[in-house]
């Protein structure tokens, strides 16, 4: 399937039905008083979160939605009925805005979470409610109000735990395969990933946390270049980061650097998550390059050297990261 984190749509509720202008007639009962019932309530557009979806790409194809309008009212004080809400899905994580203002209007996280993207018009009131007592026989009465309409800009965050970083051809994709059941295209040349994935890591019984991977990031990221900008979204949410970096390069700490610059650039509040360095890819170094790379610090920030392809030190990163996730969620330690 497509993935689509981006969408723009045009929402309308329904208007009120107009409310009815009736006397009651029976037999032997040669003036009856007014009885006209009120117009039904319009449809709203309803938009709630699917956890079960991971796309916007419904909303590519189809961009303009109404709800139907209120159904007038009837004589015997009968009330219209009301038009039928709308319910639009979107995956959790969905952000909802105004276009015009640009306002948020809702941020569904939760599975199930609602919030009405256009109210419906009320009904208008008939007759029967404009009786007094100096006018029994009114032929007043309203029409329905206008139901809510505007266009509005839909923005999918994904909602992962851990976001892998790194710059193009770091490993991320090979780990996150082997750390979990997502199966990324995997190839030995920059930006195999061209879209994110997600990948559930279980690490105990009942005990599991979401990763992310993202496209790999370039040095000017955050001004447009390459595909990090567009996809930075999806680490806004994470608990922590794990930064890759090639332990092959000539360069580990000025790759480390330049990740760290993107980030902040981008939005500086990613630099206040936790986060850990992850090392890759040491199966294709000597001994004496091993050592040189023992010897690396990135200050107070726990490092990782490991190969995803040999499964050597995979298992003390998992474990890392779970306590990263265990401790941002409350959630009491378990041996793993």
């Amino acid at each position: 399937m497509k993935f689509i984190d981006v969408a723009r749509i045009h929402v309308a509720a329904g208007s009120g039905g107009v409310g009815c202008v009736s006397f009651r007639r029976e037999k032997f009962v040669p003036k009856g008083g007014p009885d006209g019932g009120n117009g039904g309530r319009g449809g709203s557009v309803i938009i709630r979160a699917n956890r079960h979806l991971t796309t916007l790409l419904d909303f590519q194809y189809r961009r303009s939605y109404r709800a139907p309008r209120g159904e007038h009212g009837l004589g015997a004080r009968k009330t219209g009925k009301s038009g039928i809400d709308v319910t639009l899905e979107v995956p959790a994580g969905t952000v909802i805005r105004d276009a015009a203002s640009g306002k948020v209007v809702a941020d569904l996280l939760e599975d199930g979470a609602t919030t009405v993207a256009a109210a419906g018009g009320r009904g208008g009131r008939g007759n029967a409610e404009f009786a007094t007592s100096t006018d029994q026989a009114p032929r007043t009465y309203e029409q329905g109000e206008a139901g809510e309409e505007r266009d509005l800009e839909l923005e999918l965050k994904l909602l992962a735990d851990v976001g892998l970083v790194g710059l193009p051809n770091a490993g991320k994709s090979t780990l996150i395969s082997v750390i979990s059941a997502a199966r990324p295209k995997i190839a030995d040349y920059p930006f195999t990933t061209l879209v994110p994935n997600l990948g559930i890591v279980r690490v105990d019984e009942g005990a599991s946390f979401v990763v992310a991977d993202i496209p790999g990031l370039l040095e000017g990221a955050h001004a447009g270049k390459g595909l990090g900008l567009q996809f930075l979204r999806h680490i806004e949410r994470s608990k922590a980061l794990a930064l890759l970096v090639d332990s092959t390069s000539a360069d580990p700490r000025g790759d480390l650097a330049v990740l760290l610059n993107e980030l902040k650039l981008y939005r500086s509040e990613l630099l206040r998550k936790k986060r850990i360095v992850v090392l890759t890819k040491t199966d294709l170094l000597d001994g004496a390059a091993k050592r040189k790379l023992a010897r690396i610090r990135f200050g107070k920030t726990p490092v990782h050297r490991i190969s995803a392809v040999e499964g050597s030190g995979v298992a003390d990163l998992v474990r890392s990261m779970w306590d990263i996730v265990r401790s941002a969620r409350g959630v009491r330690r378990r041996r793993v």
